[in-house]
């Protein structure tokens, strides 16, 4: 218990950052451990609408001088207390415990285990009866202050993070857990005498700061102090959309929002509210507000609410149009609704009927996004928790190298590398005997391999309709396109890498390029070199991919892919061999062929209304004649880059990195080769190392390297693809590309003055 004479403070609660989450600690200012005589890892008790205990730690190198404390999620449950009130802090003597007993904190979930386990997870935690409590597979120390180390050296308990809710203790008020203490587990959850929830919290929800704030103050703010708008004479906020791709924790970000702010929960899954019965689906709907206003304040969540509320006119059945006019008469009916808030989730806002999305019904859409490199390390950080990782894990290398994956994937990431690791133990169980023995257990961890083979197998669900990789070719794996080179780092990189500069002077990136030459010059891979050092998702598609039979078809494609584009941003679209997807207009006779209906999609999406921010789209052809010249201009494809044959340097270096991993022989003289393969492109260049390579195996499968003579002979075989009538017809046609896109000359139209009747069948 505290000291009847010590002194009270009182800070202002904030989130601790997800690597402390679990792990019962208090980040406070240096000036209150001073005043109230506390060293690091001594314990404090925080009193809100509860008490809970946790060990004192200095706060984070951001927050010095500032009067607040940084607590989990589930010490602010077991405080009573959200992130923004005030809570009294004081020193504690803690006892050691001689029992604890501990149960499962969720429903539905059965536990059996070893005490000895638990109390090494929980050897020297502070405790008290009615906290909840989280177990953690691995615990990293090396960062923590040396008076807090003892306290968290806990081996593997689990591959998972499991709540369990502290029972009893023995002595009463605040204990620890010391080396005599007796641990019981209990199998089966018991009801808490005091309802403390902690299911779900902010700290369980990661790379979703700003978006957290936007609903807190929308959601958290009128249910907790409607009296802010009494005295402002406003309506507190009565809706919150929230839409994104799927898995990037919609419903999820709904519950920890009802946790934290102490609201009664309602759940509406779209289908399940459907009723076969005339008026039976509004009946359901009525009944879950009517509960919603008697438990106020209160939260109604609509998962799936496109399901629910499709647009009146394009639905035929007349039981939906009632349903949604049902949730328009209770969102802003006639009758008043006091401290209720609707949250709905739906990754297809457009398919919603436009009633609702106004003020008064939605007052706010949240977009809730693909995660940043720091949201995803953060999601990775919150689902590797309870897992014991191996020391070679970087969760910074995984952020990285895991573009455009959503919380969802991250988890089943985590799931399947985990999956990974028991594998490998499989051979050392017995499963015969139904358990498994504590000392695989303790050497059970997941490493950097099993996350590697379980990349392989986890595909990015918001990219999951279009081809979208994270390319893997840098700027030392392209050679001999230095002036391409350097305009694709100016034009792609450095804007995706630092917007703030270009905002800063009050100029914009440019949209597109368009990459043209001779065949096999390198447009391709310059493209997925920009994309991987601009640290970009890369969406390749071809005219293959957008074209359809279907009418209509070939547009919702490409608009699609732009809509898909902009939320996996930043972004780089690359589209090859430009010219069949979009010619020149007005070649065709008839009715518009699709082409033309394509050309006008495109010109629309690059520079229309809606702004592509962080997407850039680089074209590549080697006929950029037959583009129609609209795209050419600025504000389109702004770069109009001519990917030429390497000069005599260049082919060197391309010879250099193709033979990178070719062991050759002391007589390969590289700089001879270069100077005897005039005009050869990049790709002739690949096909005479691999052409050298196949005459070394020809002549014997043993041999160890590949000499000057192999290269001599497989130059016999390579011929240059590109003829000098070509090369001049390249050069011609990069001057005259500029002058046309300036001139914008239509092409094909016939003006009023060239019509003529036309004659008889046959007739000229």
């Amino acid at each position: 218990m505290a000291d009847s004479e010590s002194p009270v403070h009182k800070l202002q609660v904030a989130n601790a950052r997800p690597e402390d989450s679990g792990r019962g600690l208090a980040h406070i200012p240096r000036a209150l451990m001073a005043a109230l005589g506390l060293a690091e890892g001594d314990v404090i008790e925080i009193v809100g609408k509860s008490t809970t205990p946790a060990r004192a730690v200095s706060p984070y190198q951001e927050d010095e001088g500032l009067e607040i404390i940084r607590i989990d999620g589930l010490q602010r449950a077991n405080a009573g207390a959200g992130a923004g009130d005030f809570v009294e802090v004081r020193k504690v003597e803690s006892k050691p415990a001689t029992r604890v007993v501990f149960a499962p904190a969720q429903q539905n979930l059965r536990l059996e285990g070893s005490s000895n386990a638990l109390k090494r997870t929980f050897f020297g935690r502070p405790l008290c009866q009615g906290d909840v409590v989280a177990t953690a597979g691995q615990q990293r120390v090396d960062n923590m202050p040396p008076g807090v180390q003892q306290f968290l050296r806990a081996p593997a308990y689990a591959l998972q993070e499991i709540r369990l809710s502290v029972i009893a203790t023995s002595p009463k008020g605040v204990v620890h857990v010391d080396e005599n203490t007796e641990i019981e587990l209990r199998p089966e959850y018991e009801e808490p005498k005091e309802a403390r929830r902690a299911d779900v919290t902010y700290d369980d929800i990661g790379g979703m700061g700003p978006t957290i704030d936007q609903l807190r103050e929308m959601v958290e703010l009128p249910l907790r102090y409607p009296e802010l708008f009494q005295r402002l004479g406003v309506d507190p906020p009565k809706g919150v959309l929230l839409h994104g791709p799927p898995g990037t924790g919609k419903t999820r970000l709904a519950r920890a929002v009802a946790n934290e702010s102490a609201a009664e929960f309602f759940l509406i899954n779209g289908p399940e509210i459907m009723g076969s019965a005339y008026g039976e689906s509004e009946s359901k709907l009525r009944q879950v507000f009517e509960e919603a206003a008697k438990a106020s304040p209160s939260i109604v969540f609509i998962d799936e609410i496109d399901s629910i509320a499709p647009k009146r006119g394009q639905v035929s059945g007349e039981a939906e149009k009632r349903l949604v006019a049902q949730l328009l008469t209770l969102m802003d009916g006639l009758e008043a609704r006091a401290n209720v808030v609707v949250i709905a989730a739906t990754n297809r806002p457009e398919a919603i009927d436009e009633a609702l999305r106004r003020p008064g019904r939605f007052d706010r859409e949240i977009i809730v996004g693909v995660p940043d490199e720091r949201g995803r390390r953060e999601i990775l950080g919150i689902h590797t928790r309870g897992m014991p990782l191996g020391d070679k894990v970087d969760l910074g290398e995984l952020a990285r190298t895991t573009y455009g994956f959503v919380g969802a994937d991250l988890a089943a990431l985590a799931r399947e590398a985990a999956i990974e690791a028991v594998r490998k133990i499989m051979p050392r169980l017995n499963l015969a005997e139904g358990t498994i023995p504590p000392e695989v257990l303790d050497t059970l961890a997941v490493t950097r391999e099993d996350f590697l083979d379980a990349l392989k197998r986890v595909q990015p669900s918001a990219m999951r309709e279009v081809m979208v990789e994270a390319p893997r070719v840098r700027w030392e794996d392209v050679g001999g396109l230095d002036k391409a080179q350097m305009r694709l780092k100016e034009g792609v990189e450095l804007p995706l890498k630092d917007p703030d500069a270009f905002r800063r002077l009050g100029i914009r990136p440019a949209k597109g390029f368009l990459l043209y030459g001779p065949p096999g010059t390198g447009k391709t891979l310059l493209a997925k070199a920009v994309a991987r050092e601009a640290e970009a998702n890369f969406i390749a598609t071809k005219s293959s991919d957008l074209l359809s039979k279907w009418y209509g078809e070939s547009e919702q494609q490409i608009a699609k892919l732009f809509s898909r584009a902009r939320q996996v941003a930043p972004c780089v679209i690359f589209i090859d061999e430009l010219d069949s997807l979009v010619p020149a207009r007005g070649g065709g006779l008839g009715e518009p062929q699709v082409t033309e209906r394509v050309v006008n999609t495109i010109l629309a999406e690059m520079d229309g209304l809606e702004e592509l921010q962080s997407v850039v789209v680089i074209g590549a052809t080697n006929r950029p004649n037959l583009i129609d010249p609209a795209l050419l201009r600025p504000g389109r494809f702004d770069e109009l880059i001519y990917v030429g044959v390497p000069d005599k340097d260049g082919r060197r270096r391309i010879l250099a990195i193709q033979t990178g991993k070719m062991p050759l022989a002391d007589d390969v003289d590289l700089d001879s080769l270069a100077e005897r393969t005039d005009r050869f492109t990049g790709a002739d260049l690949e096909d005479l190392v691999r052409r050298a390579g196949l005459v070394a195996l020809r002549q014997s499968l043993s041999v160890a390297q590949v000499s000057m003579a192999h290269f001599e002979e497989a130059l016999d075989e390579s011929r240059a693809s590109v003829t000098p009538d070509m090369e001049r017809d390249y050069e011609q046609m990069a001057s005259r590309l500029k002058q046309d896109a300036a001139a914008l000359q239509p092409i094909g139209f016939i003006s009023p003055g060239q019509l003529r009747p036309r004659g008889p069948k046959g007739a000229d």
